[in-house]
């Protein structure tokens, strides 16, 4: 059985530290993204290696903006469990 992100939530939050709940919430298949993690991701996972830029472009940190909106969005609509 798949684990909510209320339930993955809950779980973390008993841990003794921040990075003691992101580890826990990574455990359960939920990740914690900023606007500048995110452009990272999306900067690793698009661009890759054959890059002709080392670090997040503009275009990146758009996207990043947007995926992020996206999935607050999606959050925000699930029913409270």
């Amino acid at each position: 059985m798949a684990t909510t992100m209320r339930e993955a939530l809950e779980h973390a939050m008993h841990g003794a530290s921040g990075d003691d709940a992101v580890r826990e919430l990574a455990a359960s298949g939920v990740a914690v993204a900023d606007a500048d993690t995110m452009s990272q991701a999306i900067h690793d996972v698009y661009c890759g290696i054959t890059s002709d830029h080392e670090h997040p472009n503009e275009k990146d940190r758009e996207q990043a903006r947007t995926m992020i909106a996206a999935l607050q969005k999606v959050a925000m609509s699930l029913p409270a469990v």
